[in-house]
């Protein structure tokens, strides 16, 4: 599966590509560096779901440049969006796809080092949810990136990242909207604030 982006397989239309994404690969991110076999975990969420190791590919790496638990709302156009959603969310920006966290989550952004490990193509299939793939079986990684200064990797990829009070008033207006997105450890998030409910 090395080459072009195996857009065939995938259940949703893919972001954008970034600058810099390379070639089509499938990654696990970490703050542990010391990690090499993945064996396959429940969900958290679905402890009822089949054990599986989770990877997500080079072109949707990018919504993991966080500490693992920072909650984040990641957007990207599709064929689909309407111009007055690209207007709405874009339209003050050269960007294809814009990250927001919270402003409490700077720090930890700022001073964050991930490690990504780069894991065999061939083990794994494509997950309902585009992007994310996934395998039964336990997976030796091939190789550890060091992965740090994840503000400036949003900015060498051209991806805009946007640092707000609070994620809430940004995320109830994509999710009525015809952008596609990606939220992550939205439980994490500051309490919505009351002048937006």
């Amino acid at each position: 599966m090395s080459g072009d982006y195996p857009v065939e397989l995938l259940a949703r239309e893919p972001a954008p590509p970034y600058v810099g994404e390379g070639p089509f690969a499938l990654w696990h991110f970490s703050e542990n560096p010391y990690l090499g076999r993945f064996r396959p975990r429940t969900s958290t969420t679905n402890p009822g779901s089949q054990p599986l190791v989770w990877a997500v590919d080079s072109r949707h790496a990018p919504m993991f440049w966080f500490p693992r638990d920072c909650p984040r709302g990641c957007i990207w156009t599709v064929s689909t969006t309407t111009a007055g959603d690209r207007e709405r969310f874009f339209g003050q920006s050269g960007a294809d796809r814009v990250h927001v966290i919270e402003s409490a989550w700077l720090g930890r952004v700022q001073s964050c080092r991930l490690y990504a490990y780069r894991l065999p193509t061939e083990a794994f299939r494509p997950h309902d949810v585009g992007g994310y793939w996934v395998a039964d079986k336990a997976i030796e990684a091939l190789e550890r990136v060091v992965v740090d200064d994840l503000l400036g990797k949003h900015a060498a990829a051209a991806i805009e990242l946007r640092v707000s009070p609070s994620i809430w008033p940004f995320w109830r207006r994509v999710a009525v909207s015809t952008v596609e997105f990606s939220g992550s450890r939205l439980a994490n998030s500051a309490a919505h604030p009351e002048r937006f409910a």
